[in-house]
């Protein structure tokens, strides 16, 4: 990975070479070894929540890596993506998802998304809207690079070892006073087990997999799952091929309109499992599922009603438990057939990197401060509980950067 902003990631030794006269923020002590970078702060992930971050981080006078002069500079950042091109994980969503049908995608600070149709797919442009916003504000973001471990250095820094994803010996180790994760959760979809799960022989796959529904309509479907993403799936092949919908908790359909209001109240809900150290819960947990007109026309035509958690899985599709559904779930048949099961269970925080610096509590959740961890202020969670919306993403990367800047302005 070239440091300089440079096309080059496989030239990690020639980024050591500082120029003639410079002051250097490069080293390389072990030439077998990784390039070792001096920052102010390092940036986890260029979605909505760490580009916001590096937008408002420009804005407080610091130099991105790759800019003219950085080396010099009073203070320095550096955004790290693992993705190959801007867009976040929606570079990656179906192509299915339109803008229409999307949660909406707020503007990020200093630069409007564009008049946009409904029908656009949302994987086109949104990555079009983050690569321009990345141009706009010189984020110079480096990627993609993937980050392995972030540790504390004994001497106030913390480290943060990286790698080129396509040039595994191109490492760098940054050497930091603040980080701002925003990893996300894209990368760490969630398989919940199930008795019977190895034994079936159709397909099983999560949710974030499906790229067009027409892949599965050779059989029938069970969608597991109480989100927006298991809704959308069942109307997307509804039409196809016979579904089942299976829901740990019954839907929460809600009739309330999203104001500010309720998605403030939403919002402190998750603040306060986060605040406790509890992990921060899912979205719809928080918010429910918007009564849209689409979702009513889904229920009436039977779509849209779940059955309760199947008891286990056998080879040619799930078993039921015997009796009468709880209230709010719908009855059926005690073995019902499938093709193929969707896991549409949603996802975790992907925070496996920051591992060494024992952040998680007996909560089984990172106690947080805002967006910042309770145990360490050097590390600022954005994208994270209450952050983990496109709104709420904007706001915490402004509310990290001033965290750090507090804690980079303290005496001593």
């Amino acid at each position: 990975m070239d440091v300089s902003g440079a096309a080059a990631p496989a030239d990690a030794a020639a980024a050591g070479a500082p120029a003639p006269g410079r002051r250097s923020r490069r080293e390389r002590r072990d030439p077998s070894g990784p390039t070792l970078v001096d920052v102010d702060v390092v940036v986890v992930g260029a979605g909505q929540a760490g580009l916001s971050a590096g937008y408002h981080l420009r804005r407080a006078g610091f130099a991105a890596v790759g800019t003219p002069g950085w080396e010099r500079a009073g203070r320095t950042f550096v955004v790290i993506d693992e993705n190959p091109r801007p867009g976040g994980a929606w570079q990656h969503r179906a192509p299915t998802l339109t803008m229409g049908s999307a949660h909406r995608v707020h503007d990020l600070p200093g630069l409007a998304l564009r008049r946009v149709a409904d029908d656009e797919p949302a994987a086109l442009v949104v990555p079009e809207y983050f690569a321009q916003y990345e141009d706009a504000f010189e984020l110079q973001v480096q990627r993609p690079v993937r980050v392995d471990r972030v540790a504390d250095d004994g001497a106030g820094r913390l480290t943060v070892a990286t790698h080129h994803v396509a040039h595994p010996e191109a490492r760098v180790v940054w050497r930091a006073r603040g980080l701002v994760n925003a990893s996300g959760t894209w990368s760490k979809p969630f398989w919940p087990a199930y008795p019977g799960q190895g034994a079936f022989r159709g397909r099983q796959l999560h949710a974030r997999d499906v790229r067009e529904p027409q892949e599965l309509a050779d059989g029938p479907v069970v969608v597991v799952g109480g989100g927006t993403s298991a809704v959308q799936l069942l109307l997307l092949l509804a039409p196809l091929v016979e579904t089942t919908w299976v829901t740990r908790r019954p839907p929460q359909w809600v009739e309330a309109q999203f104001t500010p209001e309720y998605g403030r109240h939403s919002v402190a809900r998750v603040a306060e499992r986060t605040g406790a150290g509890l992990p921060p819960g899912s979205v719809v947990s928080a918010t429910g599922i918007p009564l849209t007109p689409a979702y009513r026309e889904g229920i009436a035509a039977g779509v849209l009603r779940a059955r309760p958690m199947f008891e286990r899985i056998v080879p040619d599709g799930v078993v039921f438990p015997a009796g009468p559904p709880p209230t709010g779930w719908v009855d059926g048949p005690e073995h019902v057939a499938a093709r193929s099961i969707v896991w549409a269970t949603g996802f975790r925080a992907a925070l496996d990197h920051l591992a060494p610096l024992r952040l998680r509590g007996a909560g089984g959740g990172i106690v947080m401060e805002g967006t910042q961890v309770a145990a360490d202020h050097r590390v600022q969670l954005v994208g994270y509980g209450p952050s983990a919306s496109t709104i709420g993403a904007n706001r915490a990367g402004r509310e990290a950067v001033r965290n750090l800047l507090r804690l980079l302005d303290a005496p001593g």
